[in-house]
C-alpha cells in the first residue's frame, strides 16, 4: 500500500512539474516582442518617476483632466470606453499602463509597493504638466491612486475608487508576518515563475480569469478577452509579474492607503463605485471606505461583480460622468471662494 501510494504520488509530482515546465516554456517563446513594438500605436510612452510609462489619451488638452489606473491583469484599453465617453464631454482622459501590466517599462529592477506605484502615477502628471487631475484608480490600481492622493494632496481634484484593493486594516505600520510556505514560495524564482506561466500570464487561462471576477460570465466576451491577452507577448512579462507578486502578497511594510487615518484626514471628494456582487473586495469593504473618508459618496451598482467597466459599461460610465462633474463644481465654488 505504501508503494502505491509512493508511485502515485512521484507519478503526480512529475506531472506537475512537466505541466509547469510546459507553460514556462510556452512563456519563453510568446514573450519575445519588445514593448515599444507590441504597444498599439493609439498610445505614447512617457517618463514618470522611474520607468517608461505607456499611455493613452482621448478628449481636448485643455480638458479636465482625468487619470484612469487599471486593475490586475488589465492595462490602459479597458478604459477606452469610459474614455471616449468623458472626452465627449470635453473632459482630457489618461490611461496608464501600471507596471507590470501592459506596456510599460519593467526591468528587474523595479519596485512594485503601492508607494513606488504612486510616484509612478505622480509622475505622469508631472510629465502631462498636470497641476490638478481627478485620479480614477480600480482593484490594485486603488492602492496607488491613493498613494497618489496622499504623495501631492493639492494635485488631486477629486478620487474616484472602483471596487478598490485597499487593503484597509488598523494604524499599525507592521505588515503581518506572511506563512513560511508563502515566503518560501515567493523567494523561490524559478517555482514562483512557472506558477505565474501557467496560471497569470497564460493565454489559455484569460477568459477563466476574467470570469472569476465578473458576476455574469458572459460578460468576458471575445473581444474582452482578446485585450487582456494583447500585453502577453510583451518580452519578460513572465518575470515581471512574479517580481510583482511579493509586494501583492506579502509586503514588508503597511502602505498609508491602508491606515484608516489617510482616509479620515482626505480633503478631497471621493466618489466611491462598488458592484454589488463583488466576491474579490466584497461590498463591506467600500461601505467602510464611506464611512471613513468624510467627503464620500458610494454608489452601488446591482448585479454586478469586480470590474463595473466591463460588466455595465453605460451605467458605468454614467455614474463616473456624475462623479466627475461633481468635482468639476466643487473645484470652480472653491476657486471663486478664495
Amino acid at each position: 500500500m505504501k508503494k502505491w501510494f509512493f508511485r502515485v504520488s512521484a507519478a503526480l509530482l512529475a506531472a506537475v512539474v512537466l505541466i509547469l515546465a510546459g507553460f514556462s516554456w510556452q512563456a519563453a517563446r510568446r514573450e519575445v516582442l519588445p514593448a515599444a513594438k507590441a504597444a498599439p500605436a493609439s498610445g505614447r510612452f512617457v517618463k514618470a518617476a522611474d520607468l517608461e510609462i505607456f499611455v493613452q489619451e482621448a478628449g481636448p488638452a485643455d480638458g479636465l483632466p482625468v487619470v484612469f489606473v487599471h486593475g490586475t491583469g488589465a492595462w490602459s484599453e479597458a478604459w477606452r470606453e469610459s474614455m471616449s465617453a468623458l472626452a465627449a464631454t470635453g473632459a482630457r482622459a489618461i490611461a496608464l499602463d501600471l507596471p507590470p501590466f501592459g506596456f510599460s517599462q519593467r526591468p528587474g529592477s523595479a519596485r512594485y509597493g503601492k508607494l513606488d506605484q504612486g510616484r509612478r502615477i505622480v509622475g505622469v502628471l508631472d510629465a502631462f504638466g498636470i497641476r490638478q487631475a481627478v485620479l480614477v484608480g480600480h482593484s490594485f490600481g486603488g492602492g496607488p491612486t491613493m498613494e497618489a492622493a496622499l504623495l501631492a494632496p493639492d494635485r488631486v481634484r477629486a478620487l474616484v475608487l472602483v471596487d478598490a484593493a485597499l487593503s484597509v486594516g488598523t494604524d499599525d505600520a507592521r505588515a503581518p508576518e506572511p506563512p513560511l510556505l508563502l515566503r518560501g514560495f515567493l523567494a523561490t524564482q524559478p517555482l514562483r515563475d512557472s506558477v505565474v506561466a501557467t496560471f497569470l500570464t497564460n493565454p489559455l487561462f484569460t477568459r477563466k480569469l476574467l470570469q472569476g471576477f465578473i458576476n455574469d460570465p458572459a460578460r468576458a466576451t471575445e473581444d474582452w478577452v482578446r485585450l487582456y491577452q494583447r500585453p502577453l507577448v510583451v518580452a519578460d512579462t513572465t518575470p515581471a509579474v512574479g517580481a510583482w507578486l511579493p509586494a501583492l502578497l506579502a509586503p514588508t511594510a503597511v502602505a498609508a492607503s491602508e491606515r484608516p487615518a489617510s482616509y479620515q484626514g482626505l480633503k478631497v471628494p471621493v466618489f466611491i463605485i462598488w458592484g454589488e456582487r463583488d466576491t474579490i473586495t466584497p461590498l463591506e469593504q467600500g461601505q467602510r471606505l464611506a464611512r471613513l473618508a468624510p467627503h464620500a459618496e458610494l454608489a452601488v451598482m446591482r448585479n454586478v461583480g469586480h470590474i463595473p467597466q466591463i460588466e455595465d459599461p453605460a451605467g458605468f460610465n454614467e455614474l463616473l460622468l456624475k462623479a466627475v462633474a461633481k468635482a468639476a463644481i466643487k473645484a470652480s465654488s472653491a476657486s471663486s471662494s478664495r
